[in-house]
């Protein structure tokens, strides 16, 4: 791959993750402020993210994988993307707002598969070259929040109560136009062609069901969805707990998270080689909870409410990414593709989909007459979730000899 191309391809994750990370992270206080969204329209808002994961992988595998080049696919979408974000920005009420939330998150979540696809089509030996790439995804996402702490300031108190956040759509929508512009300079991504008639199954993963006659792999599958749980209560409720909470710069001292993740995604070799594989992922199960504890009773203590964010590297990388690797083991050559489009639909979609609607739930319970919201419970329930789903997989997972046959053979 030579410079210029590698330039590209990271412009290209820089802007794909800015994206993101410019109006997702302050989205539940911007709801709560500017629309006055409840707890289970928020839960609804966000559920989109979840729509868009189940839906994705129908628009790459019947259209982007056999018609159109990958790169042009990415620029229409971030296109239209773009014009969805100004329509966001200008939305007063909280219908109209999902109607294009909705249609938004449909179009950008393919988009995480494609900027893989071009990235890979490049790449002589993926394993060593994605990483540099892909890291510039996660510095696109720190740079945007720390933009709206740091350069905009949109989430100071004064700000938030003037309606300013409002402007992380546009600034998203700009990054948006600029990166569906860039798109179609990007090397040229052909379809894959292919004779073979397209099955649901292949592109939903359902190959990949088999695995589930391997217990250990069923406990993790169910483990995966449930985890998910008290993972959209972070997503969901951060954001506005942390700027009610009085802490400065709230979307700023966010990036922590994305920066501990980074870190902690190099230590994962380490953990596994001294370890294992479940002893590292009942780390990041048992760092939900404690990241959670440290939510409900760091209210006044804002060093915890620190601890909280930073640990998220441990939470995401450990059992997230640990299990995509244990999938891919597990997997073999025959169901790899299969099993990592299961997980994810299983995870992202169907858990993250349970996972918002009882934080919107939960949110709604705890909120008080004056309208504040007992913060402490609302932390301390996903904490228990957390837990709960450690001691199911401590308990029940048994870790296999090196040695053992694996169920690649099933």
């Amino acid at each position: 791959m030579n410079s210029t191309i590698r330039i590209k391809l990271s412009i290209m994750m820089f802007l794909e993750f800015f994206i993101w990370g410019a109006w997702f992270v302050t989205l539940g206080t911007f709801l709560g402020n500017n629309l006055k969204a409840s707890g289970s329209e928020t839960a609804a808002i966000f559920s989109t993210q979840s729509w868009g994961a189940i839906i994705a992988p129908f628009i790459i595998g019947l259209i982007a994988d056999r018609y159109f080049n990958a790169e042009k696919i990415l620029g229409i979408l971030h296109l239209v993307g773009a014009f969805l974000m100004y329509q966001m920005y200008q939305s007063e009420e909280v219908g109209m707002f999902y109607t294009y939330v909705l249609s938004y998150m449909i179009l950008y979540m393919p988009t995480l598969a494609l900027v893989n696809s071009v990235s890979f089509n490049q790449m002589k030996d993926p394993e060593k070259e994605f990483a540099n790439i892909r890291v510039w995804g996660t510095i696109g996402w720190i740079l945007a929040g720390l933009s709206i702490s740091f350069i905009f300031h949109w989430d100071t108190a004064e700000a938030i109560s003037q309606g300013f956040l409002k402007n992380t759509f546009l600034l998203a929508g700009i990054a948006a136009l600029i990166l569906g512009i860039f798109s179609f300079s990007l090397p040229k991504t052909p379809p894959k062609v292919s004779e073979e008639k397209i099955k649901i199954g292949d592109i939903i993963g359902l190959d990949a069901l088999k695995l589930l006659k391997d217990k250990n792999f069923a406990i993790f599958f169910i483990s995966s969805i449930l985890i998910c749980i008290p993972l959209a209560f972070y997503y969901q409720n951060a954001h506005p707990f942390l700027t009610e909470s009085g802490v400065e710069n709230p979307t700023g001292k966010m990036a922590i998270g994305q920066i501990s993740e980074a870190l902690f995604l190099l230590l994962i070799p380490v953990f596994f080689t001294r370890f294992g594989f479940k002893k590292t992922i009942l780390i990041g199960m048992l760092a939900w909870a404690i990241r959670y504890v440290l939510f409900a009773y760091g209210n006044d203590l804002s060093f915890m409410l620190i601890i909280g964010i930073a640990l998220h590297g441990i939470c995401y990388d450990f059992f997230f990414v640990s299990g995509q690797i244990y999938t891919n083991s597990k997997a073999g050559e025959k169901y790899k593709s299969a099993a990592q489009g299961l997980i994810t639909l299983a995870t992202y979609g169907v858990g993250m989909l349970i996972g918002f609607a009882v934080a919107g739930w939960i949110t709604d319970n705890y909120k008080m007459a004056d309208g504040a919201v007992n913060w402490q419970m609302v932390w301390i329930i996903p904490a228990g979730i957390a837990f709960a789903v450690f001691l199911l997989f401590a308990l029940l997972f048994n870790e296999k000899n090196k040695g053992e046959e694996s169920t690649s053979a099933i």
